[in-house]
Protein backbone atom coordinates (compact mmCIF):
# COMPACT_ATOMS: atom_id res chain seq x y z
CA UNK A 1 0.00 0.00 0.00
CA UNK A 2 1.14 3.44 -0.79
CA UNK A 3 2.14 5.93 2.03
CA UNK A 4 -0.01 8.70 2.10
CA UNK A 5 2.58 10.78 4.04
CA UNK A 6 2.24 12.24 7.50
CA UNK A 7 -0.78 13.51 8.77
CA UNK A 8 -2.73 11.66 6.45
CA UNK A 9 -5.17 9.16 8.01
CA UNK A 10 -5.22 5.37 6.46
CA UNK A 11 -9.00 4.62 5.70
CA UNK A 12 -9.95 2.08 8.28
CA UNK A 13 -11.20 -1.67 7.00
CA UNK A 14 -14.43 -2.25 8.35
CA UNK A 15 -16.28 -4.27 6.87
CA UNK A 16 -16.61 -8.11 7.85
CA UNK A 17 -15.93 -10.36 5.64
CA UNK A 18 -16.87 -14.44 5.26
CA UNK A 19 -12.98 -15.01 5.82
CA UNK A 20 -13.43 -13.12 8.80
CA UNK A 21 -16.27 -15.44 10.32
CA UNK A 22 -14.84 -18.53 9.63
CA UNK A 23 -11.96 -17.49 10.72
CA UNK A 24 -13.31 -16.61 14.27
CA UNK A 25 -15.90 -19.87 14.21
CA UNK A 26 -13.22 -22.37 13.16
CA UNK A 27 -14.86 -23.48 9.83
CA UNK A 28 -14.59 -23.00 5.81
CA UNK A 29 -15.97 -20.25 4.06
CA UNK A 30 -18.21 -22.96 2.61
CA UNK A 31 -19.97 -23.46 6.38
CA UNK A 32 -20.49 -19.61 7.01
CA UNK A 33 -22.06 -19.41 3.31
CA UNK A 34 -24.56 -22.12 4.34
CA UNK A 35 -25.58 -20.78 7.77
CA UNK A 36 -26.05 -17.52 5.81
CA UNK A 37 -28.81 -19.09 3.83
CA UNK A 38 -30.54 -21.07 6.29
CA UNK A 39 -29.84 -23.95 5.35
CA UNK A 40 -30.17 -27.12 7.39
CA UNK A 41 -26.97 -29.40 6.51
CA UNK A 42 -24.64 -27.71 8.61
CA UNK A 43 -24.75 -29.49 12.62
CA UNK A 44 -26.92 -27.21 14.75
CA UNK A 45 -23.93 -26.76 17.03
CA UNK A 46 -21.56 -26.11 14.44
CA UNK A 47 -24.40 -23.71 13.50
CA UNK A 48 -24.44 -21.99 16.68
CA UNK A 49 -20.46 -21.46 16.93
CA UNK A 50 -20.93 -19.81 13.65
CA UNK A 51 -24.03 -17.22 14.18
CA UNK A 52 -21.94 -16.65 17.80
CA UNK A 53 -19.34 -15.33 15.59
CA UNK A 54 -21.70 -13.45 13.44
CA UNK A 55 -22.87 -11.58 16.24
CA UNK A 56 -19.38 -11.06 17.33
CA UNK A 57 -18.14 -9.52 14.67
CA UNK A 58 -21.48 -7.34 13.51
CA UNK A 59 -21.58 -9.73 10.31
CA UNK A 60 -24.18 -9.11 8.23
CA UNK A 61 -24.71 -11.57 5.16
CA UNK A 62 -24.63 -9.53 1.44
CA UNK A 63 -28.03 -10.64 0.11
CA UNK A 64 -27.61 -8.11 -2.40
CA UNK A 65 -24.43 -9.56 -3.95
CA UNK A 66 -25.94 -13.53 -3.64
CA UNK A 67 -29.19 -12.42 -5.34
CA UNK A 68 -27.12 -10.89 -7.94
CA UNK A 69 -25.12 -14.18 -8.16
CA UNK A 70 -28.06 -16.36 -8.46
CA UNK A 71 -30.44 -14.33 -10.04
CA UNK A 72 -32.46 -14.40 -6.46
CA UNK A 73 -32.63 -12.29 -3.99
CA UNK A 74 -34.42 -14.96 -1.48
CA UNK A 75 -37.82 -12.93 -0.67
CA UNK A 76 -40.71 -13.30 -1.19
CA UNK A 77 -43.35 -10.12 -1.23
CA UNK A 78 -46.79 -10.57 1.14
CA UNK A 79 -49.61 -7.60 -0.42
CA UNK A 80 -52.22 -7.50 2.28
CA UNK A 81 -55.18 -4.89 3.64
CA UNK A 82 -55.73 -4.67 7.59
CA UNK A 83 -54.01 -6.99 8.55
CA UNK A 84 -55.18 -5.64 12.02
CA UNK A 85 -57.84 -7.96 11.02
CA UNK A 86 -57.60 -11.31 12.63
CA UNK A 87 -58.10 -13.69 9.94
CA UNK A 88 -55.79 -11.76 7.78
CA UNK A 89 -53.20 -11.64 10.32
CA UNK A 90 -53.21 -15.24 10.72
CA UNK A 91 -53.03 -15.82 7.14
CA UNK A 92 -49.99 -13.47 7.09
CA UNK A 93 -48.41 -15.21 9.61
CA UNK A 94 -48.70 -18.64 8.01
CA UNK A 95 -47.30 -17.40 4.99
CA UNK A 96 -44.34 -16.09 6.96
CA UNK A 97 -43.89 -19.28 8.98
CA UNK A 98 -44.18 -21.41 5.70
CA UNK A 99 -41.66 -19.03 3.93
CA UNK A 100 -39.03 -18.93 6.75
CA UNK A 101 -39.18 -22.93 6.84
CA UNK A 102 -38.27 -22.63 2.94
CA UNK A 103 -35.07 -20.40 3.65
CA UNK A 104 -37.19 -17.19 2.26
CA UNK A 105 -37.15 -13.80 3.95
CA UNK A 106 -40.72 -11.46 3.60
CA UNK A 107 -41.36 -8.58 2.83
CA UNK A 108 -44.28 -7.16 4.16
CA UNK A 109 -46.52 -4.16 2.65
CA UNK A 110 -49.85 -3.52 4.22
CA UNK A 111 -51.66 -1.82 1.18
CA UNK A 112 -53.43 1.66 2.89
CA UNK A 113 -57.11 1.08 0.91
CA UNK A 114 -58.46 -1.67 -1.52
CA UNK A 115 -58.42 0.42 -4.15
CA UNK A 116 -56.63 -0.49 -7.69
CA UNK A 117 -53.89 2.91 -7.01
CA UNK A 118 -52.77 1.67 -3.35
CA UNK A 119 -52.82 -2.11 -4.47
CA UNK A 120 -51.02 -1.70 -7.84
CA UNK A 121 -48.48 0.68 -6.43
CA UNK A 122 -48.12 -1.70 -3.38
CA UNK A 123 -46.95 -4.59 -5.97
CA UNK A 124 -44.79 -1.97 -8.34
CA UNK A 125 -42.80 -1.38 -4.82
CA UNK A 126 -42.00 -4.83 -3.16
CA UNK A 127 -42.07 -6.77 -6.86
CA UNK A 128 -39.30 -4.69 -7.22
CA UNK A 129 -36.88 -7.05 -4.99
CA UNK A 130 -38.73 -10.17 -4.53
CA UNK A 131 -39.00 -13.70 -6.18
CA UNK A 132 -42.47 -13.94 -5.87
CA UNK A 133 -45.46 -12.07 -4.68
CA UNK A 134 -48.56 -13.46 -2.23
CA UNK A 135 -51.53 -11.27 -2.65
CA UNK A 136 -53.29 -12.22 0.76
CA UNK A 137 -56.93 -10.83 -0.51
CA UNK A 138 -58.55 -8.52 -2.20
CA UNK A 139 -61.58 -6.75 -0.45
CA UNK A 140 -62.84 -4.91 -3.52
CA UNK A 141 -65.53 -5.56 -5.21
CA UNK A 142 -64.93 -4.47 -8.04
CA UNK A 143 -60.90 -5.93 -9.21
CA UNK A 144 -60.94 -4.69 -12.62
CA UNK A 145 -58.81 -1.89 -12.15
CA UNK A 146 -55.69 -3.80 -10.48
CA UNK A 147 -52.85 -5.54 -12.50
CA UNK A 148 -51.02 -8.57 -11.33
CA UNK A 149 -47.75 -8.77 -12.26
CA UNK A 150 -47.34 -11.52 -15.23
CA UNK A 151 -43.65 -11.57 -15.52
CA UNK A 152 -43.22 -12.24 -11.43
CA UNK A 153 -44.46 -15.86 -9.74
CA UNK A 154 -47.74 -14.74 -8.11
CA UNK A 155 -50.43 -16.44 -6.33
CA UNK A 156 -53.57 -14.93 -4.96
CA UNK A 157 -56.45 -15.47 -2.65
CA UNK A 158 -58.82 -14.65 -4.29
CA UNK A 159 -60.74 -17.03 -6.77
CA UNK A 160 -61.92 -14.12 -9.48
CA UNK A 161 -58.16 -14.80 -10.84
CA UNK A 162 -58.24 -18.58 -11.08
CA UNK A 163 -58.17 -18.13 -14.79
CA UNK A 164 -54.53 -16.08 -15.19
CA UNK A 165 -53.19 -17.33 -11.48
CA UNK A 166 -53.09 -19.71 -8.93
CA UNK A 167 -55.82 -19.03 -6.50
CA UNK A 168 -55.93 -20.80 -3.20
CA UNK A 169 -58.24 -20.07 0.02
CA UNK A 170 -60.87 -21.48 2.60
CA UNK A 171 -63.66 -23.30 1.10
CA UNK A 172 -66.14 -20.48 1.50
CA UNK A 173 -69.52 -22.08 0.31
CA UNK A 174 -68.94 -25.69 2.34
CA UNK A 175 -68.27 -23.95 4.93
CA UNK A 176 -71.39 -21.81 4.89
CA UNK A 177 -73.38 -24.79 4.20
CA UNK A 178 -72.60 -26.78 6.69
CA UNK A 179 -73.31 -24.10 8.87
CA UNK A 180 -77.29 -23.49 7.33
CA UNK A 181 -77.57 -27.15 7.58
CA UNK A 182 -76.90 -27.82 10.77
CA UNK A 183 -78.98 -25.27 11.71
CA UNK A 184 -82.46 -26.41 9.99
CA UNK A 185 -81.25 -29.70 11.33
CA UNK A 186 -82.32 -28.47 14.94
CA UNK A 187 -85.51 -27.51 13.76
CA UNK A 188 -85.23 -23.86 12.57
CA UNK A 189 -87.27 -22.89 9.86
CA UNK A 190 -84.92 -20.88 8.33
CA UNK A 191 -81.79 -19.04 9.26
CA UNK A 192 -81.46 -15.43 9.26
CA UNK A 193 -77.80 -13.74 8.21
CA UNK A 194 -75.64 -11.63 9.19
CA UNK A 195 -73.27 -10.69 6.30
CA UNK A 196 -69.56 -8.72 6.15
CA UNK A 197 -69.04 -5.55 3.92
CA UNK A 198 -70.60 -5.66 0.47
CA UNK A 199 -66.83 -5.03 -0.83
CA UNK A 200 -65.82 -8.07 0.27
CA UNK A 201 -65.35 -11.08 -1.76
CA UNK A 202 -65.52 -13.39 1.59
CA UNK A 203 -68.75 -11.46 2.12
CA UNK A 204 -70.20 -12.50 -0.78
CA UNK A 205 -69.55 -15.82 -1.12
CA UNK A 206 -70.94 -16.80 2.19
CA UNK A 207 -74.03 -14.86 1.44
CA UNK A 208 -74.54 -16.38 -2.05
CA UNK A 209 -73.85 -20.18 -0.38
CA UNK A 210 -76.19 -18.97 2.92
CA UNK A 211 -79.22 -18.05 0.38
CA UNK A 212 -78.14 -21.44 -1.97
CA UNK A 213 -78.76 -23.69 1.16
CA UNK A 214 -82.11 -21.97 1.83
CA UNK A 215 -83.30 -21.60 -1.39
CA UNK A 216 -82.14 -25.87 -2.00
CA UNK A 217 -83.87 -26.39 1.32
CA UNK A 218 -87.60 -24.94 0.39
CA UNK A 219 -87.22 -22.02 3.04
CA UNK A 220 -87.78 -18.98 3.45
CA UNK A 221 -84.55 -16.08 2.71
CA UNK A 222 -85.09 -13.79 5.06
CA UNK A 223 -83.72 -9.80 4.20
CA UNK A 224 -79.80 -10.37 5.47
CA UNK A 225 -78.07 -7.43 7.75
CA UNK A 226 -74.75 -6.31 7.02
CA UNK A 227 -71.78 -5.62 9.43
CA UNK A 228 -67.94 -4.33 9.18
CA UNK A 229 -66.67 -7.42 10.35
CA UNK A 230 -66.20 -5.87 13.89
CA UNK A 231 -67.68 -6.97 17.18
CA UNK A 232 -69.42 -3.43 17.52
CA UNK A 233 -71.32 -3.67 14.13
CA UNK A 234 -72.39 -7.26 15.53
CA UNK A 235 -73.61 -5.66 18.32
CA UNK A 236 -76.13 -3.24 16.55
CA UNK A 237 -77.18 -6.37 14.43
CA UNK A 238 -77.92 -8.29 17.64
CA UNK A 239 -80.15 -5.36 19.07
CA UNK A 240 -82.43 -5.58 15.87
CA UNK A 241 -82.36 -9.59 16.23
CA UNK A 242 -83.51 -8.98 20.12
CA UNK A 243 -86.46 -7.41 19.08
CA UNK A 244 -87.68 -10.22 16.09
CA UNK A 245 -89.39 -12.89 18.46
CA UNK A 246 -89.59 -14.60 15.00
CA UNK A 247 -85.74 -14.98 14.48
CA UNK A 248 -84.25 -18.19 16.01
CA UNK A 249 -81.48 -18.52 14.36
CA UNK A 250 -78.25 -16.52 12.96
CA UNK A 251 -75.58 -16.94 11.01
CA UNK A 252 -73.03 -14.48 11.58
CA UNK A 253 -70.08 -14.02 8.59
CA UNK A 254 -67.44 -13.92 10.92
CA UNK A 255 -66.91 -14.47 15.37
CA UNK A 256 -66.32 -10.97 16.00
CA UNK A 257 -69.94 -9.87 14.75
CA UNK A 258 -71.02 -12.77 16.77
CA UNK A 259 -69.46 -11.72 20.08
CA UNK A 260 -71.26 -8.55 19.30
CA UNK A 261 -74.25 -10.26 18.82
CA UNK A 262 -74.17 -12.43 21.53
CA UNK A 263 -74.06 -9.53 24.03
CA UNK A 264 -76.86 -7.90 22.43
CA UNK A 265 -78.92 -10.74 22.78
CA UNK A 266 -78.01 -11.73 26.38
CA UNK A 267 -78.70 -7.64 27.29
CA UNK A 268 -82.50 -7.99 25.83
CA UNK A 269 -82.55 -11.25 27.46
CA UNK A 270 -82.89 -13.60 24.45
CA UNK A 271 -81.09 -16.53 25.70
CA UNK A 272 -78.44 -18.43 23.53
CA UNK A 273 -79.35 -20.90 22.12
CA UNK A 274 -82.73 -21.82 24.09
CA UNK A 275 -84.31 -18.64 22.39
CA UNK A 276 -81.73 -18.15 19.50
CA UNK A 277 -79.33 -20.29 18.15
CA UNK A 278 -75.92 -18.22 16.71
CA UNK A 279 -73.24 -19.32 14.67
CA UNK A 280 -69.92 -17.82 13.37
CA UNK A 281 -67.20 -17.92 11.03
CA UNK A 282 -62.94 -18.28 11.29
CA UNK A 283 -63.00 -20.35 14.72
CA UNK A 284 -59.85 -18.24 16.28
CA UNK A 285 -61.56 -16.41 19.42
CA UNK A 286 -65.69 -18.91 19.22
CA UNK A 287 -63.87 -21.29 21.85
CA UNK A 288 -63.49 -18.70 24.91
CA UNK A 289 -67.00 -16.67 23.92
CA UNK A 290 -69.81 -17.47 26.45
CA UNK A 291 -71.64 -19.74 25.44
CA UNK A 292 -68.75 -21.38 23.55
CA UNK A 293 -69.73 -20.50 20.13
CA UNK A 294 -70.66 -23.05 17.16
CA UNK A 295 -68.30 -21.40 14.19
CA UNK A 296 -67.17 -22.50 11.10
CA UNK A 297 -63.08 -23.50 11.24
CA UNK A 298 -60.87 -22.10 8.61
CA UNK A 299 -57.46 -23.50 8.79
CA UNK A 300 -55.07 -20.66 8.23
CA UNK A 301 -52.21 -22.45 8.79
CA UNK A 302 -52.81 -24.84 5.81
CA UNK A 303 -53.64 -21.74 3.71
CA UNK A 304 -50.66 -20.09 3.96
CA UNK A 305 -48.33 -23.27 3.66
CA UNK A 306 -50.41 -24.11 -0.09
CA UNK A 307 -50.07 -20.49 -0.66
CA UNK A 308 -46.04 -20.73 -0.29
CA UNK A 309 -45.70 -24.01 -1.92
CA UNK A 310 -47.72 -22.92 -4.86
CA UNK A 311 -45.27 -19.70 -5.30
CA UNK A 312 -41.81 -21.43 -4.48
CA UNK A 313 -42.70 -24.10 -7.46
CA UNK A 314 -43.71 -20.89 -9.73
CA UNK A 315 -40.52 -19.35 -8.74
CA UNK A 316 -38.54 -22.68 -9.30
CA UNK A 317 -40.18 -22.88 -12.88
CA UNK A 318 -42.41 -20.38 -14.38
CA UNK A 319 -42.42 -21.91 -17.52
CA UNK A 320 -43.58 -25.30 -16.93
CA UNK A 321 -46.03 -24.98 -13.25
CA UNK A 322 -49.80 -25.04 -14.32
CA UNK A 323 -52.17 -22.25 -12.92
CA UNK A 324 -54.45 -24.21 -10.00
CA UNK A 325 -57.25 -23.44 -8.09
CA UNK A 326 -57.08 -24.85 -4.25
CA UNK A 327 -59.78 -24.67 -2.12
CA UNK A 328 -58.80 -25.52 1.75
CA UNK A 329 -61.43 -27.43 3.56
CA UNK A 330 -63.21 -25.88 6.40
CA UNK A 331 -65.51 -27.41 8.88
CA UNK A 332 -68.46 -26.72 11.42
CA UNK A 333 -67.36 -27.00 15.21
CA UNK A 334 -70.59 -27.39 17.13
CA UNK A 335 -70.47 -26.18 20.75
CA UNK A 336 -72.84 -24.64 22.90
CA UNK A 337 -74.45 -21.57 21.21
CA UNK A 338 -76.70 -24.07 18.66
CA UNK A 339 -79.31 -25.43 20.35
CA UNK A 340 -83.00 -27.11 18.77
CA UNK A 341 -85.97 -24.70 17.88
CA UNK A 342 -87.84 -23.05 20.42
CA UNK A 343 -91.47 -24.47 20.83
CA UNK A 344 -94.39 -22.60 20.05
Amino acid sequence: MTDAGPGVRQPQRTTTSIADVAKLAGVSNQTVSRVARGEDTVRPETALRVREAMHKLNYVPNRAARALRSGRSHTIGIIAHRISRTGEAHIVQSVIDAAREAGYSVTLVDAPSTSPIDLNTAMGHVGQAVDGIVLVTLETAEPSGITLPRDLPTVVGDFRWAGSHTAIGSDQADGTRQAVEHLLGLGHRTVHHLRGPSTSVQSTAREDAWRATLRLAGREIPEPLTGDWSPASGYLAGRRIARDPSVTAVFSANDEMALGMLRALHEAGRRVPQDVSVVGFDDLIAEYMWPPLTTVSQDFAATGRELVAALLGLIAAPETTPISRTLVPTRLVVRASTGPAPTA
